[in-house]
Order: C-alpha cells, then structure tokens, then sequence
C-alpha cells in the first residue's frame, strides 16, 4: 500500500512537471484553452457566488459577535474582510472547480483513456499531455484567479449587509476598519492562492482521468479520488501558504 501510494505520488510530480514544461511548447491548443476555459466557468460560476454570500454572513455574524463581547466593534469590517479575502474565497473557488469542474475533467480523459484515444494519439504522434492536459490545467487556473475576484467582492458585500443590517454596525467602521487593517499583499496572497490551487485541482483531475483502473467503473472511481485528493492537498497547501505569507509580510502598522 505505501509502495503504491508512492508511486501515484510520483506519477503526480511527474505529470506536474511535464505540464508545466508543455505550456511553452508549440504549437499551442488556443482553440480547447478557450472552450475549456468557458466549460470551467460555466459550471463554477453561479455557484461560487451562489456559496460566497452565506459564507460572507457567517464570518461577519461570528467575527461581529465576538468584537461585541470584545468591545472593539470598530475592528468588525477589517477583521471579517480579512478572512473572506485570505482564507474564504480562494478555498471556496478552489473546492468549486474540484467538484464541479475537475470531476467532469477526470470523466472526460478517463473515459478516453478506457476507449484507447490517447494511445491512437501517442501512435500518431501527438502528446496527449500538450493537446488535452495542458489546456484544462491552464483554464483552471485562468478562471480560479478570476473567480477570486467575483467570490472575495460578493462575500465583502455579504458580509457588510449582515453586520451593518443585523448587528446595527455602522457602515463607516467597517469600510475605515477595513482600510486601517488591510493591505495590497492580502489580495495579492488571495489570487496566489487561487492560481496555486487551480493547479492542483487541474493536475490532479488530469492525473486520475489517465490513469482509471477497471474500465468504466474505475472512471466512477478515479473522479471520487479526484475530488478527495484535491480537496486534502488544497488544506494542506493552504495551511503552508498562510503559514508562509504571516512570517513574510507585516500586518499593516506592525
């Protein structure tokens, strides 16, 4: 089992490096960038918004509660914010495009590895990895980092309406809260976060849908491995890169 677990660990770095060599080889598959690219966001981007507003109100109402027993109320927009920004949407979008469209990635390579296409791909000549991979990975990434944006100004605004509305707090402490805590490298830290976990998501949709085992039930199974291997990676991932980020950059004023 460990043998095994090594092995597809492996078989993941490799692929990671051989995508990541692909990108800048010619020719370029322009035209499944951009059909993927619109499959992606498609299917992720009504629910990320959809899922961004409660979480929103859950930060604010929990962060709002806790000033309150604080007594520092004034610090509630900054605070909330700060957790949308950082911590919220990037795992929101990333876990959005693992389920939504990585499995539908692992169905697709898996379904056309078990019909022997990239083999008659590989007798003809063409790089399965450069024509089919490596523009999946590249739309995950391009519409992760877009769909950072969308997630982290709906969950903002989520969250200013359930702490202004329902907590009574005023809407000038949490816009000044906001402006006196947070800083440029926070957003920037979010949209890296994003590319970073639509890369793995990517790469690791990929890495099940070419490698299914017993026909088409194995298909069913490697998209389950597919979303629960991601899904490990992207906490772990962020775990380090918040980790990271803390003993780098300065909280603003420090």
């Amino acid at each position: 089992m460990i043998t095994g677990a090594l092995r597809q660990t492996g078989r993941l770095f490799a692929l990671a490096a051989e995508v990541s060599r692909a990108v800048f080889r010619r020719p370029f598959q322009f035209r499944e960038f951009v059909e993927q690219f619109w499959f992606v966001a498609s299917v992720t981007i009504l629910p990320a918004a959809l899922v961004s507003i409660p979480f929103g109100a859950v930060i604010a109402l929990q962060v709002g509660s806790l000033t309150q027993q604080l007594g520092a109320q004034s610090f509630t927009g900054g605070a909330s914010v700060l957790a949308v920004v950082q911590q919220a949407s990037p795992l929101i979008v990333a876990l959005l495009i693992a389920g939504a469209a990585g499995s539908a990635i692992c169905a697709d390579l898996g379904s056309r590895t078990i019909r022997e296409e990239l083999d008659a791909m590989e007798v003809m000549g063409v790089s399965p990895v450069q024509r089919l991979v490596v523009p999946r990975v590249l739309a995950t990434m391009a519409v992760a980092v877009l769909l950072n944006g969308l997630v982290s100004v709906v969950g903002t605004l989520g969250g200013y309406f359930f702490n202004v509305v329902l907590q009574g707090g005023t809407p000038g402490a949490y816009l000044s809260s906001f402006s006196a805590l947070a800083q440029p490298a926070d957003l920037y830290v979010s949209e890296l976060k994003a590319l970073v976990f639509g890369f793995i998501a990517g790469i690791v949709a990929a890495h099940r849908g070419l490698n299914p085992r017993g026909g088409p039930k194995g298909v069913g199974d490697a998209v389950n491995q597919s979303v629960v291997i991601t899904f490990l990676l992207l906490f772990f991932v962020n775990m380090v890169m918040t980790a990271v980020y803390l003993q780098i950059v300065p909280p603003k004023g420090g």
